[in-house]
């Protein structure tokens, strides 16, 4: 019988898909969980990979002509009124305030008092409260187009919680923008969209497919949502961006008017567009193994950790004083138009500290003891490969490759997460076999199942709630890449002219 291989993540993803998830957040020192339920602490590493998707974020939207503001936390109830659709959808996630102070109860403990003329929503999210200074700041088409983004958090009460994935708060930013015609803020929507599939797949390595969502899964109160969505290692679909073209209908409810060029009035046109914290999870798994965390090069917090090994104190001072010249090296090499990451690890306490940073994904170990030193040398491992796999390579050598050794990593965990969403799509015309793809092959391991689904849909919601009634499988998108064919729908057998994406989700 052969030995099982040792791995640092236990349970392993075959064992326990769920639990290997929320074991590989903590042994990567991601995040923990907060003493208010649903809610987390996003620690260092965490917060530091936060900074990185936001830096890259931040400096794409101001390219195409955003600007940052900050809007309020709480919105007064009857702002989420105005819109009746925009409310169904997020009433049941709405966290209220409906007291401004505390007071002692008869048993001395403290109770809410001072109750509000108007209860307030903790923001869900902000179309409705900035539709509200929109319409005090537009008066002219020459105040349009109005190019706004948030950074900020957000509350949604979910009764199911899981870190970075889905927890009652979260941080995110959300765009929103006001144009003058409906073919602007179309090209907007499309253009935000564009941005965060440049996000994903250029720096945290995560392929998807881009699409619009059925008007049961569209945002309420938009007129078009479109997304990208990516497959996870356990062949379910994380919704990674989404980007709203909202018509007229949020302008008509906070009365956002303008003169137009021919002195006439109208309402102007809007979007919104936002992308969360939950794209951490995406990254855990999508690229994490049975060890932890294995982070693209261009969104690790440090790119490369120097461990240096000293055996005899005799040694300390030459072997830090070389891992400390070859630090200030690296540091002036720029990758991905940055200075690089490195940090020197200079705790003493053996070969955990090299499992502590496989663990947590860094792209490149570097080793450097007394006979490294002495053969001007470095010894180097890889994320991407196993533990075991390590390279002496002369200093020079290290320095003149690092960034192509960098490149080399960010390219093959796209790659290697192209080949795996490929593998588990599969284009099904059969309802039997629609089915039997979607049905948990182990009933003690239900997120075994399939993937992605091309199949035909008539686009009748019927058919769409009697899948996921069935299956809890949704439609994802439908696709902006594939071309449209005559068909029949999966579901009912009706005439479809296209394939859509159905596919379980979190």
């Amino acid at each position: 019988m052969s030995q099982k291989l040792k791995t640092a993540i236990t349970p392993t993803r075959a064992e326990d898909y769920p639990e290997w998830y929320q074991q590989v957040v903590k042994a990567s020192d991601l995040a923990d969980r907060s003493p208010v339920r649903g809610c987390m602490v996003i620690k260092p590493w965490g917060y530091a990979l936060w900074e990185n998707i936001q830096r890259e974020l931040d400096d794409m939207f101001k390219a195409t002509g955003v600007k940052n503001a900050y809007f309020p936390i709480f919105i007064p109830l009857s702002f989420l009124e105005k819109e009746a659709e925009h409310v169904e959808g997020f009433a049941k996630e709405c966290a209220v305030v409906t007291h401004h102070r505390l007071e002692k109860g008869a048993d001395g403990k403290l109770v809410p008092g001072g109750l509000l003329n108007e209860p307030l929503v903790v923001r869900p999210t902000s179309e409705t409260i900035i539709g509200d200074s929109f319409a005090k700041w537009i008066s002219s088409h020459r105040d349009l187009p109005l190019l706004i983004n948030q950074w900020g958090n957000v509350v949604r009460w979910e009764m199911r919680t899981r870190i970075f994935l889905r927890t009652s708060e979260f941080l995110w930013q959300e765009g929103h923008t006001a144009h003058a015609t409906a073919a602007e803020a179309q090209e907007r929507t499309a253009l935000m969209l564009s941005v965060y599939t440049r996000l994903a797949e250029e720096f945290l390595a995560i392929p998807v497919i881009k699409g619009s969502k059925t008007a049961a899964e569209r945002f309420p109160g938009a007129v078009d949502t479109q997304c990208i969505e990516a497959m996870m290692q356990d062949c379910k679909a994380l919704q990674a961006g989404t980007s709203h073209f909202l018509g007229q209908n949020f302008a008509k409810s906070s009365n956002i008017r303008f003169q137009t060029v021919d002195e006439t009035e109208s309402f102007a046109w809007t979007t919104s567009w936002g992308a969360s914290t939950r794209l951490i999870g995406g990254l855990i798994m999508t690229h994490g193994d049975d060890d932890g965390l294995i982070l693209p090069p261009r969104m690790a917090p440090e790119q490369i950790v120097l461990l240096p090994i000293v055996h005899k104190e005799e040694d300390r001072s030459k072997v830090m004083a070389y891992t400390d010249e070859l630090a200030l090296a690296l540091k002036a090499i720029h990758f991905g138009g940055r200075p690089l990451r490195v940090e020197i690890d200079r705790r003493d306490i053996g070969g955990a500290r090299g499992w502590d940073w496989i663990k947590k994904g860094v792209p490149l170990r570097v080793e450097i003891g007394p006979r490294d030193i002495s053969n001007q040398a470095v010894f180097v491992a890889r994320r991407d490969k196993p533990h075991k796999d390590k390279q002496a390579l002369p200093r020079t050598q290290f320095l003149n490759q690092v960034t192509a050794m960098l490149e080399e990593v960010q390219a093959g965990l796209l790659e290697r997460a192209r080949a795996f969403q490929k593998a588990h799509t599969r284009t099904i015309d059969v309802l039997d076999d629609f089915y039997a793809y979607f049905t948990p092959r182990d009933k003690e391991k239900p997120e075994i199942h399939g993937g992605f689904a091309m199949s035909h849909w008539c686009g009748d919601r019927t058919c769409e709630a009697r899948i996921k009634e069935d299956l809890t499988v949704t439609i994802r998108c439908i696709p902006f890449d594939v071309p449209q064919e005559a068909g029949q729908c999966i579901c009912c057998g009706g005439p479809s002219s296209q394939r859509v994406v159905f596919a379980k989700a979190y």
